[in-house]
């Protein structure tokens, strides 16, 4: 107590109604409510994976049919289906983790994810359709898989930005080995899916940062003048 207490001076602290453990907890939700909503539709399309997986195996491998046929126009139905279908659980196990480390570091540093994912999906399987082998099916979310690491790693080194690094470090020591799936090693991989997600990604990294190179550009040019 001070003397200003002692004789009175001291005006009462205003009450809000609220204890201060409470206003804490509160602007601790606020926080995290952001990132939470972020990450929410990652999760939400895994869920849609997991469940068209479970459909599929009690109809016998039915969906898959509607996989990337390439070169054949049915097969085009593919470049919209053909990531949410799986041959396996094994093969979905595969895929989970990764879209869901790499796509909610995604939604949390650039906020677009719904865009950056659509021009990943719809280039790395129009790719896929181009490329691929006559005769043959290309089913799971793997071209997106390598489309996030690639965008990550290329946004990253474009939009020069501390926690997008950070983010391209996580990827390359968790996924890193992942490059050797680019190789067309085993007939069952779907190689040409792999390396168009590659292409995907990249490509949307450097439309996404277009506007940030070219105001650090002017930034560089009025420096010197």
């Amino acid at each position: 107590m001070t003397w200003r207490d002692e004789i009175g001076l001291t005006e009462p602290a205003p009450t809000t109604g609220r204890t201060p453990w409470r206003s804490s907890t509160a602007q601790v939700e606020r926080r995290r409510s952001p990132a939470v909503a972020r990450a929410l539709p990652v999760v939400v399309l895994v869920a849609l994976m997991w469940v068209l997986e479970i459909v599929d195996i009690v109809l016998r491998g039915w969906l898959d049919r509607f996989g990337i046929r390439p070169l054949e126009t049915e097969g085009l139905i593919g470049v919209l289906a053909s990531p949410l279908l799986h041959g396996s659980i094994p093969h979905l196990i595969s895929n989970t983790g990764a879209l869901l480390v790499l796509g909610a570091m995604i939604a949390w540093i650039t906020g677009r994810w719904w865009l950056i994912t659509a021009g990943i999906w719809i280039l790395s399987g129009l790719g896929t359709w181009l490329i691929g082998g006559p005769g043959t099916l290309h089913i799971g979310a793997s071209g997106v898989v390598y489309g996030y690491a690639a965008f990550l790693v290329t946004y990253a080194i474009l939009s020069r930005r501390i926690l997008a690094l950070i983010a391209a470090v996580v990827t390359v020591a968790l996924y890193g080995g992942i490059v050797f799936g680019l190789l067309p090693v085993n007939p069952h991989i779907s190689w040409q899916g792999h390396l168009m997600g590659v292409a995907a990604g990249i490509l949307v990294a450097f439309l996404d940062t277009r506007q940030a190179r070219q105001d650090r550009q002017e930034r560089t040019r009025g420096r010197f003048r």
